[in-house]
């Protein structure tokens, strides 16, 4: 953060002050470690503050400290819209665009507040008072971490603060083994454990809580992969009827793409899931080394993110988008075997 941008939060928080913490539609490890964080950062402050999340997220993100008093927009419309009304400032993490909170879109567009936006995604949009952004980052949890660091007040980052940030930018790195994981990452992790932050605990809670049923969609998943060497690339598909099929429930295929890359020579992965209630694919994308999973989000598939991984989305048939996919891949030949 620049001063000018210090002073100007500096100022807005001087009093008490009534603030919602928004996260992107689907929120994620590094959104709702983010959120919970700032929340608990910012209350311990004096400021009367709620977390209002577009949708629900993987239940195995909802141990995280701080999880059992947040608004569901979906389900808590009213309360959720009374909150964001009355809020004289409101916080956006780890989105840049207000289309990524999907129906509350409309009621942020609406709101008197002051934006504040903590976000590593390029392209960030203008709605923000004060915008916080930075590509380089790790995760918007280390983004926080550096922001509290700012207004010079880590003393006030107690356990369950480190907790949720660690879980963030944990999440958001692969487990510190995507390129975007600095020395400074490490750095601050390490002040989060000594904060309190139970590593191998959170590594457990997040990743080694299995339900058959995951296991099993994982099975499919991996049967179901495609494999295209002479683009460097491996794909997934997972239909409704197979999601239906083993229960499925939100995040249970969190991580399943990135087993495309654990493949030899292979540096573009890709995983299609049919959404039938929204009548549209969802693809995830990523990649090792210098093609940009972002570029190719944003040109052909409505999406964007980060240059390693992002999503995208298409509103045609599973069977005309994989089709779609590999014409638009065969442009791309030549860049992915340099």
């Amino acid at each position: 953060m620049n001063s000018v941008d210090i002073t100007t939060v500096k100022s807005i928080l001087s009093q008490p002050k009534k603030i919602a913490i928004i996260p992107h539609r689907n929120p994620d490890g590094d959104a709702m470690g983010s959120c919970l964080a700032l929340s608990g950062f910012l209350k311990a402050k004096g400021h009367t503050v709620h977390v209002v999340a577009p949708n629900d997220y993987p239940k195995f993100l909802k141990w995280m400290p701080g999880n059992d008093v947040v608004i569901n927009f979906e389900r808590e419309n009213p309360k959720a819209k009374e909150v964001i009304n009355e809020a004289s400032v409101i916080f956006t993490l780890d989105f840049n665009d207000l289309s990524r909170v999907g129906q509350m879109e409309s009621v942020l567009q609406e709101a008197e507040a002051d934006f504040i936006m903590i976000d590593h995604h390029q392209q960030p949009s203008d709605y923000a008072k004060v915008t916080y952004s930075d590509v380089t980052m790790s995760s918007t949890c280390e983004m926080v971490f550096n922001f509290i660091d700012s207004l010079g007040e880590t003393d006030l980052i107690d356990a369950d603060m480190a907790t949720n940030l660690y879980t963030g930018i944990m999440t958001d790195t692969g487990s510190f083994k995507y390129r975007s994981t600095s020395s400074k990452t490490h750095r601050v992790v390490a002040e989060l454990i000594d904060k309190g932050a139970d590593n191998m605990e959170i590594h457990r809670e997040v990743f080694d809580t299995n339900s058959p049923s995951r296991l099993h969609l994982l099975g499919i998943a991996l049967s179901n992969m495609v494999i295209l060497p002479e683009y460097r690339t491996a794909y997934i598909t997972l239909s409704q009827d197979e999601l239906d099929q083993y229960g499925f429930k939100k995040g249970d295929t969190e991580g399943f793409v990135n087993y495309g890359l654990t493949l030899e020579g292979i540096i573009f992965a890709l995983i299609f899931i049919e959404n039938r209630e929204e009548g549209i694919i969802k693809i995830s994308f990523r990649s090792v080394g210098d093609f940009s999973v972002n570029e190719f989000a944003r040109e052909h598939f409505n999406g964007g993110g980060h240059t390693n991984a992002a999503g995208g989305r298409s509103e045609m048939s599973m069977e005309e988008t994989i089709s779609k996919f590999n014409a638009i891949l065969k442009n791309y030949k030549d860049k992915l075997n340099t």
